[in-house]
């Protein structure tokens, strides 16, 4: 599930800053994979940051490196409570990736918003805010005939909530991104 991301430069990165008041710098690359640094917003002591992190992290226990956390179960996993509790972070993207079987063969699909505007992947800083794992929840209309799981996404207007209100006020974001109206695009 969303194993790429698409992360555009300007106007991308003057959307962000724009939509959120910070100072954003991103590297524009259209094929972000798992444990590339991704620009990050969070929470800081005097509003919201930039943070680079690592996408993904590797418990001891896991085989491998994990990217995703399921929504529904974020605030209750031990391996990502504490994160969820106090590390909230947006990962801003102007799409993701996915890959469909379809006899044998796989086939590259671009999901990105209509219009050239940002999108907020929710997210949770772990390791000391070094990595970050994205949130995934059921699919919309749109994104079900390609997977089970989509990312989490945060409309730009809640994103304060989402970085800022305390864990027990964010919990109606965890539902679903509702359904959007996403440009799918076959690679």
């Amino acid at each position: 599930m969303c194993g790429r991301l698409n992360v555009m430069d300007d106007p991308f990165a003057q959307q962000v800053c724009e939509q959120l008041g910070i100072r954003f710098l991103a590297q524009p690359n259209s094929d972000v994979r798992p444990t590339d640094t991704l620009a990050t917003v969070s929470a800081a002591p005097f509003g919201l940051q930039q943070y680079d992190l690592s996408w993904g992290i590797k418990p001891q226990w896991a085989k491998k490196v994990i990217i995703n956390a399921q929504a529904e179960t974020v605030a209750s996993k031990p391996t990502f409570r504490s994160a969820y509790e106090s590390s909230r972070v947006v990962v801003p993207c102007s799409g993701w990736y996915e890959w469909v079987s379809h006899e044998g063969l796989k086939q590259k699909y671009l999901f990105e918003p209509p219009k050239d505007e940002p999108l907020y992947m929710a997210a949770i800083g772990l390791e000391s805010m070094n990595n970050v794992v994205t949130l995934t929840t059921k699919p919309d209309k749109v994104y079900e005939p390609y997977h089970h799981r989509m990312p989490l996404l945060i409309p730009s207007s809640e994103v304060d909530q989402w970085l800022c209100a305390p864990s027990v006020d964010t919990t109606d974001l965890l539902e679903h991104s509702g359904d959007l109206l996403l440009k799918v695009t076959k690679c």
